[in-house]
């Protein structure tokens, strides 16, 4: 989920979780949880790791990604949905600090680097105006 105010978005700066620290990606994301929608989840994602309350009608989806490392990995096989969000309730705070360093806001027109690569195909189309319902990446 990215969390905008006007132009800007709210990234984390991962640590600790051993994939992509160092990187910044969207304050907000993870997994879907058995019997839960990807509504729900990106709701609970905002609540566990910002302390911030979204309700499902606030979610507004971007695009839909399908994306591989191309290593012949199943687990490696994903499909991402990018919702943002403009309104919520609570101040967005860094409540994981074991897998976040930072949390900042961003113009889209400045992000820092280095950002999370299939997040950056995502940033970068959305501060173009050109983000369809659907991409691809590391095909």
């Amino acid at each position: 989920m990215l969390l905008r105010r006007d132009d800007e978005v709210l990234l984390q700066l991962r640590q600790g979780t051993g994939y992509m620290d160092g990187h910044w990606a969207a304050a907000a994301a993870g997994h879907v949880e058995d019997g839960e929608s990807v509504f729900a989840a990106a709701c609970r994602e905002a609540l566990e790791e910002l302390g911030v309350t979204v309700d499902p009608s606030d979610l507004v989806a971007l695009t839909s990604m399908h994306r591989t490392h191309g290593n012949g990995r199943a687990v490696d096989e994903r499909v991402d949905w990018f919702f943002e969000c403009r309104r919520w309730t609570g101040e967005p705070r860094l409540l994981e600090t074991d897998k976040a360093a930072d949390l900042r806001w961003f113009a889209l027109g400045a992000l820092p680097e280095p950002v999370v690569p299939h997040e950056w195909a995502v940033l970068d189309r959305l501060r173009s105006g050109r983000l369809p319902p659907v991409i691809t990446h590391g095909f």
